[in-house]
Order: C-alpha cells, then structure tokens, then sequence
C-alpha cells in the first residue's frame, strides 16, 4: 500500500511538471483561447472531482446519521470554502487575463504573484489527494484505493495544462526556459506536500473524514466559481470554455465510476 500512496502523491505533481516543460519545446505564447479551453476542462476535472471523490464519499460516511447525514458535509464544504476566501484575502495573487492583483498590497512581480495564484488553489487539490489516501490506507468503506487513484489522475490531468499556463507566459515576458520550467514546476509543489501531511496525520483524520472531504470539495469549488469558471468565459471564445469544461467534467465522471 505504501507504494501506492507514493505513487499517487507523485501523480498530479508529475502532471504540473510535465505542463511545465512544454516550454521547451513549444513556442513561447499561447493563445488566449487555447488557454480559455485548458483553464475550462481544468476547471471541469475540479468540479466534478468535488462531488464524485468528495462529497458523495462525506455523505456515504454518514449514511448512518440518517436524515442528519448532510450535516458533516454542509459544515465542511463551507468550512473549505471560508478558508479559500481568507486565503484570497491575505495572500497578493493575480489571475490571468486581469491586470488588476487581489488581495493585500504588493510589489511582487507579475509572474510571482501569477504563480502563488495557482499555488493557491493547488493547496485544496493537495489536500483532497491526501485525505482520499488516508482513507483508503485506513480501509474506510466510502474511499477506496481505486477511487484514491482516479482522483490522483484527474488532479494530474488539469495540473498538465496548468503547468504549462504558467511557464509559457513567463518565458514569453523574459525568464529564461529554466526559470520559467521551475516556476512552472513551483507552482505545483505544495499539493505533493499538503498530500504527504495530511496522510501523516491519518489518525487524526479518520474520524473527521466526513468533514476534510467537504473541506476538500468547498475549496475546490470556491476555486472553480470564484478563479477559473471567470477566466473561462470572459471575453471570446467563451463556447469553447463551455466545451472543454463540460469535457474535464466528464473525463473525471468516467475516471471515478470507472475506477471507483
């Protein structure tokens, strides 16, 4: 089982690098609708990520509460969403096609704070990998390995494009093709690190499962309605947003029943 959960920490964070090192390889700028369409099924794998790998599995663990079996989930899904909003809040980010940073003020860089914008929203995706493992290590009856799997595969999938969105951009603005691949590659980091925590802490996450799985899933859909579903859609080509969002959505339906 240890080398399982290895592998499946390794997963999405080789998915991020893989995304990075397109700059090598590739032209330096990407379209704006080519990164509409990989923002929009990014977005889509997150979303249906949340309720196939996350939600159902909170409410399965609290089938035995009967009608009181949304009350775990409901709690930690605004749990996760309150914690993204504060990190919203405290951390100086900005998404792409904006100009305008959020958060508190900074004289970071451009491309720093595009970075910790991805980092941001990679911190969920961390943690939803990690407590899917714990559970599956602990034989818990909603999550098992295949299901931990599946997740660690769709999160790796929308990071590939969401590597190769930082890095490009960078080197079309001066950095180096190294610099760029390592901020690329940076920017992914911490899900493999949240991860390993979080399954750390097994014992202690056991018995609040319920409530880190709609953690999980809140942070994940404040992210998708609040970052990505707007970089979507904004301006042209917002159809084919629509498309490859209904696309990722899909692929990670199909991903977790199949291998669920």
């Amino acid at each position: 089982m240890l080398e399982q959960v290895i592998l499946g920490l390794a997963i999405p964070f080789a998915g991020t690098s893989a995304g990075a090192a397109c700059v090598f390889f590739m032209r330096n700028t990407m379209s704006e609708r080519l990164q509409r369409v990989l923002t929009g099924f990014a977005a889509g794998v997150m979303f249906a990520a949340s309720i196939w790998s996350l939600l159902i599995p909170a409410l399965e663990e609290c089938a035995s509460m009967g009608n009181l079996a949304f009350v775990p989930a409901l709690v930690g899904f605004w749990a996760g969403i309150l914690f993204l909003l504060l990190l919203d809040n405290i951390v100086p980010h900005l998404h792409r096609f904006s100009e305008e940073a959020e958060g508190p003020h900074s004289t970071l860089k451009r491309t720093t704070m595009l970075i910790l914008a991805v980092t941001i929203h990679n911190v969920p995706e961390g943690m939803a990998v990690g407590v899917v493992y714990a559970a599956a290590v602990a034989g818990t009856s909603s999550v098992g390995a295949a299901g931990a799997l599946a997740l660690s595969l769709g999160i790796a999938i929308q990071n590939f494009p969401e590597g190769a969105i930082i890095s490009m951009p960078m080197a079309a603005e001066g950095s180096s093709k190294g610099r760029a691949f390592a901020g690329g590659v940076l920017s992914g980091i911490v899900e493999p690190i949240g991860a390993a925590l979080t399954i750390a802490c097994a014992g202690l996450v056991v018995p609040m499962l319920p409530y880190l799985l709609s953690f999980a899933a809140g942070a994940m859909v404040y992210v998708v309605v609040e970052e990505l579903i707007p970089e979507t859609m904004g301006g042209a080509h917002s159809n084919s947003g629509v498309l490859s969002f209904a696309l990722g959505f899909t692929l990670m339906m199909v991903l977790d029943v199949a291998l669920g």
